[in-house]
């Protein structure tokens, strides 16, 4: 009959909180610049007030996201994400509210590659991607030496040659 599909039990670098920490603080920078920009443009030309309105409704949304972002999204990321691998399958669990638990199986994926840019070279992490007919799944900041390894394995399982 079949055989028992165990859950992933592999984590992520825990590095991984701060890459994206520090992601979200940049990209959260610039939206807050824009939006005083914004402000400024609005205050200068005198626009209609519903306008100031909309862009305090922004800016508390904003200020919402940010929080939720910086805070708490990075460590209950951290705390799901999962993976595996075997002969058979890939196997992803990740999902903050939502949690997903992905199958993929080795004779479906077709490349495999390692990516990286300045906030994981930092921390030397690198990020799988494994490309199927269909999608992409990507295993986000691991450890530069596990994600070589793990790369290498999937494309032997998966018998692809390597892309990354």
């Amino acid at each position: 009959m079949f055989s028992q599909i165990h859950a992933p039990q592999n984590r992520l670098s825990k590095d991984a909180v701060k890459v994206w920490i520090i992601s979200e603080v940049i990209s959260s920078s610039i939206i807050f610049s824009l939006l005083t920009v914004v402000f400024y443009l609005d205050h200068l030309f005198l626009w209609k007030e519903w306008v100031g309105w909309i862009l305090i409704g922004i800016t508390v949304l904003s200020i919402f996201s940010t929080v939720w972002s910086i805070f708490f999204r990075p460590f209950l990321l951290y705390k799901i994400w999962r993976y595996d691998v075997d002969e058979d399958f890939l196997q992803l669990k990740s999902g903050a509210f939502t949690v997903r638990h992905e199958l993929v199986p080795m004779t479906k994926i077709q490349s495999v590659e390692t990516n990286h840019g300045p906030l994981l070279r930092k921390y030397g992490l690198r990020t799988l991607s494994i490309t199927t007919m269909g999608s992409t799944h990507v295993i986000p900041a691991l450890p530069k030496d596990v994600a070589i390894e793990l790369r290498d394995q999937v494309a032997h399982f998966a018998k692809v040659n390597e892309v990354g």
